[in-house]
């Protein structure tokens, strides 16, 4: 009878154990997904309307693999004349195990702003991530080799090799989160020539999928078209959906 009784114990133990093995194995796919719409409007000396809407979805699958897909679109008007209207597409595909992290980038770019009729980017390198949790916060920093092609509106083209550096910041408390990224992308032949893209977003969330939102974003381009800005700056306002 006692006998019986640990190889009960031990078939029961076996079972667990296995079952937990394969839970941690389990090769599940997760989707999530964020949409935000924002606009700025302001009058007085110069006349101002922007409208921005951004979209991510990110698919997970099993425990190692990433690969978030991100757009955006920026409308804007100063005294009625047509200045912005920049598309930005790009997929950031991951490995990761604990704190290291392997992507690829692959991006697309059209920018009225700075004269750019179409730009691609592909590229690869490691990461690290300073400090992650289960809630999704992270300080995480990544550099990349990239490689970008750039065809501007004069009929001009540009062919460079950039290293790309990046610091993510995600932090979220109560209802509060805010998400940071910031690019910096010397030209690997001319450091000098290099470009700087800063966007942070403050929420107060509302309800479990709806935010209120606040994003700020700046960019600089060392080199541009003649009579193109270096730089741009936007504050506008909006509403977040996000899935969990």
């Amino acid at each position: 009878m006692r006998f019986s009784f640990l190889l009960l114990s031990a078939g029961l133990l076996l079972t667990l154990g296995a079952s937990a093995a394969h839970a941690q194995r389990a090769d599940t796919t997760l989707i999530r997904y964020s949409g935000q719409l924002a606009g700025q409007y302001t009058s007085g000396g110069v006349n101002r309307t922007l409208f921005s809407t951004s979209h991510s979805v990110t698919f997970l699958r099993g425990l190692h693999f990433g690969a978030p897909v991100t757009g955006s679109f920026v409308f804007g008007k100063q005294d009625r004349q047509l200045k912005e209207r920049e598309w930005l597409l790009n997929t950031t595909p991951y490995y990761w195990k604990g704190r290291f992290r392997f992507y690829g980038i692959g991006g697309y770019e059209r920018s009225n702003l700075r004269g750019i009729d179409n730009r691609f980017q592909l590229g690869a390198g490691p990461g690290w991530a300073f400090y992650s949790d289960s809630l999704g916060r992270e300080v995480a920093v990544s550099n990349l080799l990239i490689r970008e092609s750039t065809y501007f509106q004069d009929g001009s083209t540009r062919f460079v090799s950039r290293n790309s550096t990046r610091l993510k910041v995600a932090y979220s408390y109560r209802v509060f989160s805010l998400n940071s990224i910031t690019f910096y992308q010397p030209n690997l032949q001319n450091f000098q020539d290099y470009r700087l893209t800063q966007q942070s977003t403050l929420a107060l969330r509302f309800t479990p999928r709806f935010a209120i939102s606040t994003t700020y974003s700046y960019t600089f381009e060392q080199r541009v078209l003649e009579g193109k800005p270096t730089d741009n700056t936007n504050v506008t306002v909006g509403v977040t959906y996000s899935t969990k």
